[in-house]
């Protein structure tokens, strides 16, 4: 049978590589740490630390890595899991290969994005949070499939991650394995060079956290962007698999 090629469309700021771990603890699963960063940093040029090794590191040449994911499954395995970032997926980037793919998206509540991100960023811009790009991609993949694909919500991760898993298996035809519940410590080899700067909360996780709501207050710098990036969230969300 014809592998399952999945396609998680997040933003930054989510629990998107804590879903990458319990997807590649699954023995029939092969992942694969945000494929189109080393060409976005080619085009782009954030904030991040690494950038030279990133690049030199990772194929940088879009359609290598397009050919790549429509290509052979790392080890034979029967499903192909790939963690994107959507802000990656930059307009020129040829995107008819999309419809070889299950695409799904996983969202989070914009307040707590912009607070996560204001802590580490002193400007925050809209492209920034990946929405805009995240509702682009949502209605392209509509377009180009005929269907709504498959969105979840991190709180729903948060608060029943077996629920929310199950029901995103069952959309994508795949069946749920209890091993994508909880996975061991550390880096794996699959990790992006990028790892060793962004990962160390999530190396030191055995399972996803519960979700608790923060009493931070969002700092007035980056609340005007909150009005615009909720129309966007709220569209998806509406979308989204319940547990």
């Amino acid at each position: 049978m014809a592998a399952t090629r999945i396609a998680m469309w997040s933003g930054p700021r989510n629990v998107s590589t804590a879903l990458l771990r319990s997807w590649g603890n699954r023995a029939d699963t092969a992942v694969w740490d945000e494929p189109l960063y080393a060409h976005y940093l080619t085009r782009c040029t954030p904030d991040h630390p690494g950038i030279e090794e990133v690049v030199a590191a990772h194929e940088t040449d879009w359609r290598k890595v397009a050919a790549r994911i429509l290509g052979p499954v790392p080890g034979g395995r029967a499903i192909f899991y790939q963690k994107h970032m959507a802000h990656h997926m930059l307009p020129h980037i040829g995107d008819e290969w999309l419809a070889e793919l299950s695409n799904a998206f996983l969202i989070r509540d914009p307040a707590e994005v912009l607070l996560s991100m204001s802590r580490t960023m002193r400007v925050v811009t809209l492209q920034d949070t990946g929405f805009p790009d995240q509702f682009r991609l949502f209605e392209r993949v509509r377009a180009l499939t005929g269907a709504a694909p498959p969105v979840i919500d991190a709180r729903d991760i948060g608060t029943d991650a077996e629920g929310t898993l199950r029901a995103l298996c069952d959309e994508l035809s795949v069946p749920f394995d209890d091993a994508m519940l909880s996975w061991p410590p550390g880096p794996r080899q699959t990790d992006g060079v990028w790892g060793r700067h962004w990962y160390d909360r999530v190396n030191a996780s055995t399972g996803f956290r519960p979700w608790k709501a923060r009493s931070e207050p969002l700092p007035d710098r980056v609340r005007p962007l909150l009005d615009e990036l909720m129309g966007l969230y709220e569209s998806l969300y509406r979308q989204r698999l319940q547990p």
